[in-house]
């Protein structure tokens, strides 16, 4: 598929989450302001510059208050990555740039290979933080988060959160929480099995307010 990309001027920059204080609430929006617009075309430049293959959204509003503004469907990043949908451009951007600075030297580091698939849980979901009643939208009801669930590596071993985070191999360990750490510095929250029981066998970024790490 060919890459998308419209010259623009504004660039934005990747948040660094470190503090311990839960996110505040998220107000659904209505529509990209002009602001938001320029920052997504100009992250469509960037996604064409870094040769990532994508393919841009119309903006789609749902029931409930969910929402996928400056969407786009990530195509090509150089990993196979499997069940991504809706994902808003900077996090598409981020999530791109995760896999190769963050997941590929980590794999090659404690497993002296690449990682040939990347499994996630999806991305866009309308429903509530944790799905639970009464609770705020979550982030992936903007299609603003994306639930990652294990890697496989090239001679075919697959390291899930689930079974690696506090599993028997220490390479795992090491290996998932690195790339977790990887994905603070790149996404504004950053949640692993440590933050609560909810997420026991994913990894949660998203591009919420933060920043927030654990």
């Amino acid at each position: 598929m060919k890459k998308a990309a419209l010259p623009v001027v504004l660039a934005l920059t990747a948040c660094i989450p470190r503090s311990h204080q839960p996110p505040e609430e998220r107000r659904p929006p209505s529509a990209q302001t002009p602001q938001q617009g320029q920052a997504t075309l100009q992250c469509h430049l960037d996604l064409a510059r870094e040769r990532v293959g994508f393919r841009v959204l119309p903006d789609q509003r749902f029931g409930g208050g969910c929402s996928a503004l400056g969407a786009v469907q990530l195509s090509e990043i150089g990993t196979p990555v499997t069940n991504l949908g809706a994902m808003t451009c900077p996090l598409a951007r981020q999530f791109a740039r995760w896999v190769r600075e963050s997941v590929q030297p980590a794999a090659e580091q404690w497993f002296e290979q690449p990682v040939r698939r990347v499994e996630t849980f999806g991305t866009y979901a309308c429903r509530s933080v944790n799905s639970q009643p009464g609770a705020r939208l979550s982030e992936h009801g903007f299609a603003n988060a994306v639930d990652v669930s294990a890697f496989v590596l090239a001679d075919g071993r697959r390291v899930t959160v689930q079974e690696g985070w506090n599993g028997d191999s220490d390479r795992a360990k090491r290996f998932l929480r690195q790339v977790h750490q990887g994905g603070c510095r790149r996404f504004s929250i950053g949640l692993s099995p440590d933050s609560d029981a909810y997420h026991y066998n994913h990894l949660h970024f998203d591009m919420g307010r933060g920043p927030y790490c654990r």
